[in-house]
């Protein structure tokens, strides 16, 4: 029987649209997890370019790498200017 061959899938390359990108974070937001949000913004900031990101946050490339890795765990400032230089909103609804 031959060997089945896979590779590891990235969210950042299926992330083509502006609307891909935000589904995709209001999806994490829906599930209450603070680890999966910041991983989110993480795969939508590398489908853009994490340099573009991080300088148009007003951040550093590495730091915003650092930041939104698995236990990054960002400041909520950090999440708030990632979230601008990727021409995303939060939303706060009732539930």
């Amino acid at each position: 029987m031959p060997k089945t061959v896979t590779s590891l899938w990235d969210p950042a390359e299926h992330l083509n649209t502006e609307e891909d990108m935000a589904a995709y974070l209001e999806a994490a937001l829906e599930e209450g997890d603070s680890a999966l949000v910041a991983a989110a913004l993480g795969d939508i900031a590398r489908a853009k370019g994490m340099s573009q990101v991080a300088r148009e946050a007003g951040l550093g490339r590495e730091s915003l790498y650092k930041a939104l890795s698995p236990g990054g765990n960002p400041e909520f400032a950090t999440i708030l200017k990632v979230v601008s230089a990727l021409g995303l909103q939060l939303h706060a609804a009732r539930k």
